[in-house]
């Protein structure tokens, strides 16, 4: 009978990366359906959500002040962005103003404390494991050549991401960290996150906003329908890959 400790981190396993499947499967369910309203083909929108998912999921997970500050930062400067427009949201402005002031926010951090590279390397290798293991999926459907549900992709993507990630995570941040610069780390970071925050508050504001063209509205509609099977099958393939790695001796325990 397993004992009490080993029951709390099998737990505690099941929690963490169940949330960060989650994560992963919102944005990527999100980011993949924006990108092919906006044309791109299947191969290219999988390929480069799952980078970008697992990119911003890595960020928030290696470094908790830093990913505050970051969602602060895009938080707060969202909503003086619908405080002096109004309903007119633009894209590319609330984005680049959130990731403006999550930048900020971040070198001020980053100046209070002494800065690590880190959180950058973390999130380098979120993006190459991420871009890395959307190309084995592509090439896997193109093989099989059957169309394939959101919610399996995303529970796919999390446990193929989380595998090359916990396989190449140790050497690969030892290396980043003896070439990256730790000043430019907490602020790339925190506009990154604070860019993410802006575009999911662009995404909730314009479902209010009723003036929008049939085509803008149809978008948002499928974004909204796609989220809830990604994130239910990325907390899925999150939780069970998780699992599987404690059973095979990646400790949860020794990384937090």
């Amino acid at each position: 009978m397993p004992s009490k400790d080993r029951l709390t981190a099998i737990v505690l396993v099941l929690i963490v990366w169940g949330f960060a499947g989650a994560l992963f499967g919102a944005l990527f369910s999100g980011l993949h359906r924006i990108l092919l309203v906006m044309g791109l083909t299947g191969g290219w929108a999988l390929i480069l959500a799952a980078a970008a998912a697992s990119m911003t999921t890595t960020a928030f997970y290696s470094a908790m002040p830093v990913a505050l500050i970051g969602s602060m930062a895009g938080v707060l400067a969202s909503i003086g962005y619908l405080i002096v427009i109004g309903h007119d949201i633009d894209l590319l402005r609330i984005s680049g103003l959130a990731a403006g002031a999550g930048v900020l926010a971040g070198g001020f951090y980053s100046w209070m404390v002494a800065g690590s590279s880190r959180p950058l390397a973390e999130t380098l290798i979120g993006l190459f494991t991420g871009l890395l293991a959307a190309i084995l999926l592509s090439l896997v459907l193109w093989f099989l050549g059957e169309p394939v549900g959101v919610f399996a992709l995303a529970a796919g993507l999390v446990a193929l991401v989380g595998a090359l990630f916990e396989l190449s995570e140790r050497w690969l941040v030892r290396l980043g960290i003896a070439w990256l610069p730790g000043v430019v780390s907490a602020p790339l970071v925190a506009g990154l996150l604070a860019n993410v925050v802006a575009g999911s508050i662009w995404i909730i504001g314009n479902t209010t906003v009723t003036a929008l063209d049939a085509h803008t509205q149809q978008a948002i509609e499928q974004v909204l329908q796609d989220i809830p099977p990604g994130l239910l099958g990325g907390m899925l393939g999150g939780s069970m890959t998780g699992l599987l790695l404690e059973i095979l001796g990646f400790r949860l325990e020794d990384e937090i």
